[in-house]
């Protein structure tokens, strides 16, 4: 039986990834050694850093003045180090969702922050509008898809202050305008990679502005300077994002996957939307992820849920389960995840609708 791979993540990654990566396991570029244990100052990985870095520019389109760095420690790390590096006295942030919330939390350790708007009243389900930010604020952090609650910024805001945005789990999705930011950040284990990478993309002439003594590995200057090397950095996860950044490239890369992308949730959206059995958590088009679907069963059929996680369970249908927070499915639909997958699910909520309903 064939498994469809919904997992938010770590989530599914290409095939062409996991198959050069498993070679050079055995054997990395011809060396008779693993990626695993070869030196990340040999010039065979130092080019594989140095491809990552020009394909995360080339397929981003990122202007001069920008530096993409390859760090470990998460997004999770990222919400300290935002502040610690940009804000000098006040930050203002959009709470969209857990992640959001969890880097307010942290921004709070360095400053004042101002909530310029909160979806929590409604369970995350919904992009607040009509936002109204501090122009004395020294950045403005936005998270722009949410795996939890199935929600997305789709389109780069217009601000007149710095813009940063953790794109963990939507980067190379859609094209990015990346000189309306300020900083993009996230972690690799939705989009690009396994768990142990975190990119960064920055701007090189926000840096160095605020008073506080920084510690060198917190400092983002640090990083540039030497290139991620500055450490040992988390090599198998940077040679597995090499390979899916390949593989964007010859299927047209964010232009084409973008189109692929919404074309799987247009078609999984409409059946959640037919279907008897379900609803959508997130009621708006326009603040739906393409990424994360999620939808809750129609309440005359809440009973249902167990049955139905099993049945798709049993059907091959992984990691469906939504978050404990939102309840019902979720269906992570990544770059890699194929519209047969995308087909296979809808298949099974029509049977399952069909023996139920």
């Amino acid at each position: 039986m064939n498994k469809h791979n919904f997992y938010a993540g770590p989530s599914i990654l290409p095939e062409f990834t996991i198959e050069n990566v498993a070679k050079a396991v055995k054997d990395f570029e011809g060396t008779g050694l693993s990626i695993m244990e070869i030196s990340h100052r040999s010039k065979e990985f130092i080019s594989v850093m140095d491809q990552t870095r020009q394909l995360f520019k080339e397929l981003l389109n990122i202007p001069d003045g920008y530096h993409v760095l390859f760090l470990g420690g998460g997004a999770s790390t990222q919400f300290a180090m935002i502040p610690m590096n940009l804000m000098k006295s006040k930050s203002a942030y959009l709470d969209t969702g857990s992640w959001a919330s969890k880097a307010i939390k942290e921004a709070h350790n360095f400053g004042e922050v101002i909530v310029v708007a909160s979806s929590k009243d409604a369970n995350y389900s919904y992009i607040p509008g009509d936002l109204i930010i501090p122009t004395d604020a020294d950045y403005f952090h936005i998270t722009t898809n949410n795996t939890i609650y199935g929600t997305e910024i789709k389109e780069d805001m217009d601000v007149n202050l710095p813009l940063i945005a953790d794109m963990s789990s939507d980067i190379f999705s859609r094209p990015v305008d990346v000189s309306k930011y300020a900083v993009i950040y996230g972690g690799a284990q939705k989009n690009l990679a396994p768990a142990g990478l975190t990119f960064v993309i920055v701007k090189y002439d926000i840096l160095g502005k605020v008073d506080r003594v920084i510690p060198t590995m917190f400092d983002y200057r640090t990083h540039i300077e030497k290139g991620s090397m500055f450490n040992t950095p988390p090599c198998l996860p940077v040679y597995a994002a090499l390979q899916t950044l390949i593989w964007l490239k010859d299927i047209g890369g964010v232009t084409a996957i973008h189109k692929i992308n919404c074309e799987k949730a247009d078609l999984l959206y409409k059946e959640i939307e037919r279907n008897k059995l379900f609803i959508t958590t997130v009621k708006e088009e326009k603040n739906r992820s393409i990424m994360n679907v999620c939808w809750v069963m129609n309440k005359e059929y809440t009973e249902l849920e167990k049955d139905f996680l099993d049945f798709a369970t049993e059907k091959g249908m992984v990691g469906i389960k939504g978050h404990r927070s939102v309840g019902g499915g979720r269906a992570s639909i990544y770059n890699a995840l194929p519209m047969d997958s995308v087909e296979a699910l809808i298949d099974v909520m029509q049977e399952f609708e069909d023996l139920k309903a």
